[in-house]
């Protein structure tokens, strides 16, 4: 058994403000499931809803244990590709807690952003997947693709070595669901009447614009805690860092909703609602690397980026 109070007292020199950040951020970063919840069951149609649902509670509650069990040991432990397992999540890795910020603090922070990459993938396969499939799949992104190459960034492994940065997560969260969803997708093939018989591609509406623009809403607002908070202080230099992150956050999503915005209006005579509620979370995806380093010119810049891309791809 875990020795809690040994653990608690593992070190003295704890600080409350910045165990306060962290666990808020966690908490914000736990509420993006909600948030990916409403995107995907707005934007899906109606009988999918309760399969879209099950689908993102499961993997926060399949995950957490895991992560727990073996993702988080693999992650921090030694090794420039894998990190060396060293046991359950406890005091053996108190070390990997940033300065003043308890160890289990710091666990369920990083258990949060593993269930974020996991919940990515839901949305570009929804509708055309078994619910037990999609479970074995929420099981092995939180147990080992996840915790492996994060390991390569945040524990310590072979891309941290070359100087790579990542400061809140675009490829080691994002893009490391965007790649499953990728490759998911690539293998279940297009939903039922997605193409006609000549090959053109034909929309299928979702059932609710007001679902998916409350959980657009809801990641944005939480991506404050996701990017703001992985500054894991709120003291000396974090102090302004923070309130940077922000601005960049904000800028970069506001920025690609404007341009998602004038583009499909241009294309198509008339705005886009549903692509346009994608681009401020295709900014929000963009800026989430770079936020802590870029100015506010370059925020804005990225998410002009992302508010084409978001369309043309």
């Amino acid at each position: 058994m875990i020795d809690t109070v040994s653990v608690l007292a593992a070190k003295s020199d704890f600080s409350a403000v910045n165990t306060i950040w962290v666990l808020l951020g966690a908490a914000l970063v736990f509420f993006m499931q909600a948030g990916f919840a409403m995107v995907e069951t707005g934007f899906t149609r109606a009988k999918n809803a309760g399969n879209i649902i099950m689908k993102n509670l499961m993997d926060f509650c399949i995950g957490t244990p895991l992560f727990w069990l073996f993702g988080f040991g693999i992650m921090f432990g030694d090794g420039k590709f894998i990190g060396a397992y060293k046991g359950i999540a406890d005091s053996t890795y108190a070390s990997a807690a940033p300065d003043g910020v308890p160890f289990f603090a710091f666990l369920i922070f990083q258990t949060v952003f593993c269930a974020t990459a996991a919940t990515i993938v839901s949305g570009a396969m929804a509708e055309r997947t078994k619910f037990i499939s999609y479970c074995i799949y929420s099981a092995v992104i939180s147990l080992l693709v996840y915790p492996i190459e994060a390991h390569w960034i945040w524990g310590g492994g072979w891309l941290a070595d070359l100087g790579f940065h990542d400061f809140a997560g675009s490829t080691c969260v994002h893009m490391a669901g965007g790649v499953a969803a990728f490759v998911g997708a690539a293998i279940l093939g297009p939903r039922i009447g997605k193409y006609d018989k000549n090959g053109k591609a034909k929309a299928i509406p979702g059932h609710s614009l007001t679902l998916g623009a409350l959980g657009c809403f809801i990641l944005w607002f939480c991506w404050f805690g996701f990017n703001g908070a992985s500054t894991v202080s709120m003291e000396g230099d974090a102090i302004p860092l923070a309130g940077k992150v922000f601005v960049t956050t904000n800028l970069a999503a506001a920025v690609a909703t404007i341009t998602t915005m004038i583009f499909t209006w241009i294309k198509y005579k008339k705005p886009d609602v549903s692509m346009t509620l994608n681009a401020s979370l295709a900014g929000l995806v963009a800026i989430t690397a770079p936020c802590d380093t870029v100015s506010p010119t370059s925020a804005a810049i990225i998410g002009i980026v992302a508010g084409i891309l978001v369309v043309v791809g």
